[in-house]
């Protein structure tokens, strides 16, 4: 990962270049499967049904044999992008949408993924090639927006990124500013949530949650909006706001996991009902799904980890802490939370 350039990150502390341009992929791929859809009717059954069932290897092989017998199918092209993204094939991932885009030029959903792979490959990458792989995320972004400013989900990419970028990359808050307010004459919530990213990146907390709880008043229709505003107030450690968040969710959206499982966190981070807790985060582990925008189960052991660690169950933190690990090797929290219970 290139360390070339630092500025503030979404997650607190300070992050690289490519660092942000994968935070801001994580932050807002989940939205794109919901507002930028492909066509229903020109992509085969079997590999949408894979696709909703997180069966991702399947749906490639479905979509792989559709493209044989029609390689101009863009709408196919972009599922398959969608499932190499989530299987984290970057290079497919980008390839595919590199065609999805020659197919149609015009398709602001096919210049945003490719965008967002071109992303992932940066945080990969380093130096000058990571520098050219982030110009050109913010070039598909940009081209996305531009052809269809109603694609939420890339303008807030493109804000993330410019209010995030520097100029070298780029990026700039100047060119954020008019996106932003764009945004808001379109979409009440989706412009106080997009000023609030921007402070967020400027590491101007107050600023942020001031407009994140605007956004959250004006009732968003995204529930990926609202539970990265919950996470935001998980890594700020505010478990009483962190309610407030999960409670708008639950009543916008009451069929999403992502309420158990960060009602629980809530409730672990405020010692308040150990055994509720518990029993919500494990009833997210058995539902969650493994897509781009959800807690990951790795995360979710680390919080029931931290949960016996309050109830000073070491024996049973540490085996909570380990799955994490087992789950996700590069998981800083659980292994740091070993390191200091002295089983590192």
């Amino acid at each position: 990962m290139s360390n070339i350039w630092n500025w503030p990150g979404q997650r607190g502390g300070r992050m690289t270049m490519t660092g942000v341009i994968a935070a801001t992929i994580i932050l807002t791929a989940s939205y794109a499967f919901a507002r930028a859809g492909v066509k229903q009717d020109d992509v085969p059954e079997a590999a949408k049904q894979a696709y909703e069932r997180y069966e991702y290897s399947k749906a490639v092989q479905f979509l792989q044999a559709a493209i044989r017998k029609n390689p101009r199918n863009g709408d196919a092209q972009l599922l398959l992008a969608k499932s190499y993204y989530e299987m984290e094939q970057w290079d497919a991932a980008a390839s595919t949408a590199e065609l999805a885009v020659s197919i149609n030029p015009s398709n602001s959903s096919y210049h945003e993924w490719l965008g967002r792979a071109y992303g992932e490959k940066a945080d990969r990458a380093g130096g000058l090639t990571a520098l050219s792989l982030a110009k050109k995320t913010h070039r598909e972004l940009e081209t996305a927006v531009r052809l269809d400013d109603k694609n939420f989900s890339a303008t807030q990419a493109l804000i993330e990124y410019d209010c995030a970028a520097p100029g070298i990359a780029g990026g700039g808050e100047d060119k954020a500013r008019p996106l932003i307010e764009r945004l808001a004459q379109l979409n009440e919530a989706e412009g106080h949530y997009a000023a609030g990213n921007c402070r967020r990146q400027k590491k101007d907390y107050a600023v942020a949650e001031v407009e994140f709880a605007k956004a959250l008043q004006s009732k968003p229709e995204s529930a990926d909006l609202i539970y990265d505003i919950a996470d935001h107030e998980v890594q700020h450690g505010h478990p009483e706001q962190l309610l407030k968040v999960v409670q708008t969710g639950e009543e916008l959206h009451p069929d999403d996991p992502r309420g158990e499982y960060y009602r629980g966190v809530a409730m672990v981070m405020g010692n308040d009902k150990p055994e509720e807790a518990e029993r919500l985060l494990r009833s997210y582990l058995l539902k969650s799904p493994i897509r781009t925008g959800y807690p990951k189960p790795a995360e979710t052991h680390y919080w029931i980890g931290k949960l016996y660690e309050a109830q000073r169950n070491a024996q049973k933190a540490i085996e909570e802490y380990r799955e994490a690990l087992k789950l996700d090797a590069k998981n800083r929290l659980a292994r740091e939370a070993i390191k200091k219970m002295g089983k590192g």
